[in-house]
């Protein structure tokens, strides 16, 4: 089960459709779906979450929260629609476009992928790009 909430008035669009293919994804790298949530909140929300919980005094875009239970997986992902908004500028990307390589880039750290290395960095970008090519629901 996915859950979209919202701490602030963020609405995701086509919610149904970005379940399907978060599952998609999630399957595709021999995962089973338990219980995640995604949570979009604001900058100073995420902040306070990164101080609080993790001790790094700085605004980042997304926060995961892992309680897999091996291949199932299960977790929290925050996200800061403010950065994301902001990010998506900075790069020259649609809002939608940025958003979702966020949403899959949590989902792909609750399957095992990490990105501190510049090897994992290059293949955490290759799964996200790889994923957001299966957005059918998008090509409408």
């Amino acid at each position: 089960m996915i859950e979209f909430n919202s701490e602030n008035n963020f609405q995701l669009s086509k919610p149904n459709e970005v379940t399907k293919w978060l599952q998609q994804v999630i399957q595709n790298e021999d995962c089973s779906l338990g219980e995640l949530s995604f949570v979009f909140c604001s900058d100073d929300f995420l902040h306070n979450i990164n101080v609080e919980f993790l001790g790094h005094d700085t605004f980042t875009d997304i926060i995961t929260f892992d309680y897999s239970l091996a291949t199932e997986l299960h977790g929290e992902i925050y996200i800061s629609t403010d950065r994301v908004k902001e990010n998506s500028v900075l790069l020259g990307h649609t809002m939608v476009d940025e958003l979702h390589r966020v949403m899959v880039h949590g989902v792909l750290h609750l399957c095992g992928f990490k990105d501190k290395t510049k090897g994992e960095s290059r293949k955490m970008r290759e799964l996200e790009n790889n994923a957001l090519s299966q957005r059918i629901f998008l090509k409408r």
